[in-house]
């Protein structure tokens, strides 16, 4: 890869003009009640915008209150286009939106691929969604702050937890975890099985959530794992499908939007 990561899915996930893109992240996070005082980690979903936006700028509108203070986030979503053994880094320099450039922090970057199940992977993050989507977030709702991003595939709850206890720190770093809920089901099916799987997050329960009820569960799994080991607390605050923000009802997606304290 190049120094940079280009956006690769700016124009469809979410507006490619930046004014455009502004105004409605603004507008989702206006829209958003905040509960609670800024969170260490987060899980939000990357769908297109209109369908999930409303839902992860719930999850990101606590962290206004923290904007000066975080200055790294670790990112974590899953595979999606390339198969990945483990948690893939990057080797660019920096990832671009339309919104500008986020740094990524080459130092914490290098500490992780001590580990064996990191690797570097450009071409898992060349195309990936998971990642880019959160980034217009954070740069509206911090300021600078350093990124840590990883795509992660095949990796069990313990090796993800790893990586995310080695780079823990203190309040300035923030821990954000990618991921959807179930998909293509019914709206009733979708609602009994999002319903579940909010229960395990909330119970702190990798164990209970299964293939079928997270596209993003090794990455959700890990950090539910580490959440446990830490005595950290996890609060659902929205939690919808497609078919309520923008879709039919025959063949929907989850959305969830949880902090942890």
């Amino acid at each position: 890869m190049s120094l940079a990561r280009p956006p690769a899915v700016a124009g469809r996930f979410y507006p490619s003009d930046p004014p455009a893109l502004k105004r409605m992240v603004d507008d989702y996070l206006a829209k958003a009640k905040v509960d609670g005082p800024p969170p260490k980690a987060l899980i939000a979903p990357h769908a297109g915008y209109i369908y999930s936006g409303l839902i992860a700028a719930t999850a990101y509108a606590p962290l206004v209150a923290a904007r000066e203070t975080i200055s790294q986030v670790v990112l974590l979503g899953p595979a999606h286009r390339v198969f990945v053994r483990g948690l893939a880094a990057s080797s660019a320099e920096r990832f671009e939106t339309p919104l500008g450039t986020v740094p990524l922090d080459r130092a914490a970057i290098d500490r992780t691929l001590t580990l064996p199940q990191v690797s570097i992977s450009d071409a898992a993050h060349a195309e990936e969604h998971s990642l880019e989507v959160q980034l217009p977030f954070l740069q509206v709702v911090l300021d600078e702050f350093k990124l840590v991003p990883f795509v992660v595939g095949d990796a069990s709850p313990e090796e993800v937890a790893e990586v995310l206890e080695l780079l823990w720190s203190g309040p300035e770093t923030l821990i954000v975890v990618s991921s959807d809920l179930s998909h293509y089901h019914d709206y009733a099916t979708a609602h009994r099985l999002d319903t579940a799987t909010s229960k395990a997050i909330e119970g702190l329960h990798p164990e209970d959530i299964g293939y079928d009820q997270a596209c993003g569960r090794q990455p959700v799994n890990g950090l539910l794992e580490l959440a446990r080991r830490r005595g950290l607390r996890a609060k659902t605050l929205d939690l919808r499908n497609s078919g309520d923000t923008s879709g039919p009802r025959d063949q929907v997606v989850g959305y969830g939007a949880y902090v942890f304290h």
